[in-house]
C-alpha cells in the first residue's frame, strides 16, 4: 500500500511476485529501495502500520463479496468468479454482463457488487 501511495504499486508489485520466496522485512526494504521508494515513508508506514485499516477493509469487502483469500477470485459485472478458470468462463461471464444480464455467482444466486475501490490502481 505504501508503494501505492508513492505512485510504484506496480513495480513494487512486479519485485514481490518476482521474488515470492522471500518475503521478510529487509527483504521488503531491500525491494522498495530498488524501485526508488522514500525508505523513511516505507519504514515508517510498515512500523506505524499505516495502511492496516485500509487493508483490514479490502478483505472484508472481499470476503463480503465471496471470494476466498489464497485462490484466484475476479468479479465481472459483480459475478464471482472463484479458482483458476477456463477462458470460456470468462468469455460467458462477460458476454452475460455485456448483454445486461444478472450477475449470478457460480451456484446460480445473485452475488453482491464487486467493491467499488479497486485494490490496485490500472496499469
Amino acid at each position: 500500500m505504501e508503494a501505492h501511495a508513492q505512485g510504484k504499486f506496480w513495480q513494487y508489485h512486479d519485485k514481490l511476485f518476482e521474488n515470492q520466496r522471500a518475503l521478510e522485512r529487509p527483504d521488503l526494504e531491500r525491494y522498495a529501495e530498488e524501485i526508488g521508494l522514500n525508505m523513511t515513508r516505507f519504514r515508517a508506514a510498515l512500523d506505524n502500520h499505516t495502511h492496516a485499516a485500509a487493508i483490514e477493509a479490502d478483505k472484508r469487502a472481499s470476503q463480503e463479496a465471496g471470494a476466498r483469500h489464497g485462490t484466484p477470485a475476479f468479479f465481472v459485472n459483480g459475478r464471482l468468479l472463484q479458482g483458476a478458470q477456463p477462458f470460456e468462463s470468462f468469455k460467458a461471464a462477460i458476454d452475460a454482463a455485456l448483454a445486461g444480464g444478472p450477475a449470478a455467482g457460480p451456484t446460480g444466486g445473485a452475488r453482491p457488487a464487486a467493491p467499488a475501490r479497486p485494490a490496485a490502481p490500472p496499469r
